[in-house]
Order: C-alpha cells, then sequence, then structure tokens
C-alpha cells in the first residue's frame, strides 16, 4: 500500500521519522507543502533541500521504498486534496494528525490514519528553528544525516540571519 505524508518538512525532524518507522511497510509518498516558499524564518530551506533531506533520511533509515514531490500551496482548501491528487503518485490513505488535512482528504473519500506524537515538546520545525537561531542544541532533535546537511549547506547560519530579519 501507498501511503501520503504531507508536511513542510522545516526541517525534517525525529518526528517524522518516529512516524516513518510505523509506516515503513508502505510505500510513503512525501508531499513537501509550501513548496514555493523559501528563505524566510517558518520556510528556510528550498523544496530542493527538503526534498535532499529527506531522502538523507531515508538513506540512514534504510527505507528504499519511497517517493518526494514538491508541492506548491493554491490556497484554495475546498480543491487542495484534488490538486494533490494531481501532484503525486496514487496513495491509498494519508497520514496525518493535522485537522485541515484530515477533513479536506477525508472529504474526497480517503482514509487518513493518525498517529501518535513522537516528543511533541521539541521535534516541531519551528521548536528546532529557534534552537538553532539561539544556537541551543538542536541535532538531536532530527536524523543526524540531516544535521550534516543542514550544516553543509550553511542552513544553521540562514536561520540566524533570517531570524534577525522577521
Amino acid at each position: 500500500m501507498r501511503a501520503l505524508i504531507i508536511g513542510r518538512f522545516q526541517p525534517f525532524h525525529n518526528g517524522h521519522a518516529f512516524l516513518v518507522k510505523k509506516f515503513k511497510e508502505n510505500e510513503l509518498i512525501f508531499a513537501i507543502g509550501s513548496a514555493y516558499e523559501s528563505y524566510t524564518f517558518e520556510n528556510p530551506f528550498t523544496a530542493g533541500e527538503r526534498y535532499e533531506m529527506i531522502y538523507e533520511a531515508m538513506l540512514e533509515m534504510q527505507i528504499k521504498k519511497f517517493f518526494i514531490v514538491p508541492v506548491p500551496d493554491i490556497n484554495r482548501y475546498g480543491v487542495y486534496a484534488k490538486h494533490v491528487e494531481d501532484l503525486v503518485p496514487s496513495f491509498d490513505f494519508v497520514i496525518s494528525n493535522n485537522k485541515l488535512i484530515k477533513e479536506l482528504f477525508i472529504r474526497e473519500g480517503y482514509e487518513v490514519r493518525e498517529t501518535e506524537l513522537f516528543n511533541r515538546k521539541e521535534c516541531q520545525g519551528k521548536v528546532i528553528r529557534r534552537k538553532i537561531a539561539n544556537n541551543e542544541p538542536w541535532e538531536h532533535l532530527v536524523p543526524s544525516r540531516v544535521a550534516n546537511f543542514i550544516k553543509k549547506i550553511g542552513g544553521e547560519e540562514r536561520i540566524r540571519k533570517l531570524s534577525n530579519f522577521f
């Protein structure tokens, strides 16, 4: 079966990795939301960088059956599920705890599976970005290959600069 996971992955973190481990018997489709957004504090990484983070995490986790698809926002919730359907490979169910995503895909007849949240206090993109901006330890919250990638592209410095602009 194929499972759709929608997120901004800013950055891909251990909460996402926990989700992947729970559904690793399925082919996974990562829909990178807000694909056109980058270089803001909320969305510091480009779609391509997020693609590489997910790819690196899947290598680290030894996941072989996955797709990664950037999905631009359309700001029309009534057709959002159809928009995603147009862009990604076919899927059997959606994995999400987001109330809006659940509603939009259930309305289109999809099964939506919720999961428990992993270390939700720290495993959130906004928390990780804040930690990076404040020079606090953050690497333990993401897969090691993701941390290495963020450092390689100067992501820490970018987030620190962006935190001063917004």
